[in-house]
């Protein structure tokens, strides 16, 4: 038997009944309803029959739109039908679910021990003391600000990661800034410049800037000093970020359609409407290590002696050891340094880059700790560390490793209401959270989700404290390798001062590394160029 055209039964019913609903509309008047539908359904049909493009609709018209339903929805079927509580797509249920809970300031205990499995390889924990302490003041924070720093700035150990103003919705900027507010707190602006939302807030903000100096930029696109000192100058900015990098995609650079730069948009950017935007790969406004240090002063100057620091995803390992040997040559560092790990990333990024580019953050925070170490002068830079560390744990974790404090998006995207439909790019966010659509974020309701942004952040540090009490810490910031333990295989456990040591203060300068290859990378690095002067990298 032949069943070549059965493929074409869908298409054919809704012809058939097309035909007989609208022979039976003078007995049954109700049926032109469904004639309607099926007449639609049969143009459709018909439609995807002269299509060129889908050759599932081609071979299977009308019935082969199931496919791309589906195919739309896997991602919603998947989240709340099928995966586990511990399945990382890219954040686990479990890790979602406590962040929903905090920011709701309900219970967040679970019953019945951990569903984690503790004998695999790669299962982490913290060692506790016998005599715990009690810490009542939950409200850590962290001194920010270098020996040329005039304006220094106590921050929280938890703030809101760089998340630009066109890739959130005004009602996300304005709810996180609020709850930032609320909760004294830091809020990084991204690099899409401060919004009217972020002013609104009135929430301490980190003013980053990347290759396009949106905020303080010319009309050509280039560095401008005096934008830069009037947006630097704002009472709202506490300090100022320069992107180098980002973990999503690093080394990227970007365009943004004039389509999409709404007048806000523009506004907040320092860009014309409705003309394309291009964020170079790299900054205009040095090309050199010690530029780079000179740029830092500048900044500096112009901003009244504000902390100055950059962001940056590690790459080439060798280019970060050149901009530490023009910190010694010219005597400038930086106030503070974020390390954005690869696995960071709120915005889209191509499967590649966010796959296979850039160092995750627990190696390259331990590089850029122990590099400045290695220069002895990690005292005089604070370091800050992003990339999925949204509870307790995930800080402490990076505390111990070197950094003084920590940043988080998705963990403050969560606290808003973010279900990770992950559709951020499409303009079509479900919660509101990353769409410019003004019906969609209608839904995030900025009075309910600011104080849900205050609480998150307040119960985290909460759990963070419980932590260090248990570890018979004073504080959090006492955390060190060797309070971390980790699983290196299915039988043998490791210290984090095995895997991931504090190198030897000054020990670069002594030449004395024998372990880690620090030294290979410190010979080859220059201060005068980032360029490489032998084949390595």
């Amino acid at each position: 038997m032949n069943f070549r055209f059965l493929r074409y039964t869908t298409f054919a019913l809704c012809i058939l009944m097309t035909v007989v609903c609208t022979v039976l509309i003078p007995v049954w008047s109700w049926l032109w309803m469904p004639a309607l539908v099926f007449l639609a359904l049969s143009l459709i049909g018909l439609r995807d029959m002269l299509q060129t493009r889908r050759a599932i609709l081609r071979n299977y018209p009308v019935l082969g739109h199931i496919r791309y339903l589906f195919e739309m929805v896997r991602p919603e079927i998947r989240q709340y039908l099928l995966e586990s509580d511990h399945d990382e797509e890219p954040f686990s249920r479990e890790a979602r679910g406590i962040v929903y809970q905090r920011a709701k300031g309900v219970e967040d205990k679970r019953p019945f021990g951990t569903k984690m499995s503790v004998y695999d390889g790669g299962y982490q924990w913290l060692t506790h003391s016998i005599r715990p302490k009690t810490i009542t003041d939950t409200d850590f924070r962290v001194m920010i600000g270098g020996p040329d720093c005039t304006q220094p700035y106590n921050a929280s150990l938890y703030n809101i990661s760089a998340m630009s103003f066109g890739a959130l919705s005004a009602n996300a900027i304005l709810a996180l800034n609020k709850g930032a507010k609320m909760g004294n707190f830091a809020h990084d602006t991204g690099e899409g410049g401060i919004s009217r939302y972020h002013k609104e807030g009135g929430g301490d903000l980190i003013y980053e800037f990347g290759s396009g100096y949106f905020g303080c930029r010319t009309d050509t696109g280039q560095f401008d000093p005096e934008k830069f000192r009037q947006t630097a100058g704002l009472d709202q900015v506490k300090m100022i970020e320069i992107k180098l990098s980002q973990g999503a995609k690093p080394g990227q650079g970007g365009m943004l359609p004039g389509a999409k730069i709404t007048p806000e948009i523009a506004e907040a950017r320092g860009i014309p409407v409705g003309v394309d935007c291009i964020s170079p790969a790299g900054h205009s406004a040095f090309t050199t290590p010690i530029e780079l240090m000179q740029f830092i002063k500048q900044l500096r100057e112009l901003s009244n002696g504000k902390p100055i620091g950059f962001k940056l995803c590690i790459g080439h390992r060798r280019e970060f050891m050149c901009m530490v040997k023009a910190m010694l040559e010219t005597g400038i560092t930086p106030d503070f340094i974020v390390i954005d790990g690869k696995e960071g990333g709120t915005g889209a990024a191509p499967l590649e880059f966010a796959n296979h580019m850039g160092m995750p953050l627990v190696e390259g925070l331990t590089f850029a700790h122990n590099a400045l170490r290695g220069a002895g002068i990690r005292d005089r830079i604070k370091l800050g560390a992003s990339g999925k560390l949204i509870h307790a744990f995930h800080v402490a974790k990076v505390l111990a490793l070197g950094a003084d404090w920590a940043n988080s998006a998705r963990g403050f995207m969560f606290s808003i209401g973010c279900i990770q439909a992950q559709a951020c790019h499409t303009n079509h966010c479900p919660t509101g959270v990353a769409t410019q659509d003004e019906w969609r974020q209608r839904a995030l309701v900025v009075s309910d989700k600011s104080v849900r942004v205050a609480n998150f952040h307040r119960n985290t540090l909460k759990a963070l404290g419980d932590m260090a009490s248990a570890a018979g810490l004073d504080h959090p910031s006492n955390f060190l390798p060797w309070h971390l333990m980790m699983r290196e295989n299915d039988r043998e456990m490791v210290t984090g001062e095995e895997v991931h040591p504090y190198m030897p203060e000054g020990f670069l300068l002594r030449g004395d590394d024998a372990r880690f290859g620090y030294m290979i990378r410190w010979n080859r690095a220059s201060a005068e160029s980032f360029e490489p002067f032998d084949e390595g990298v």
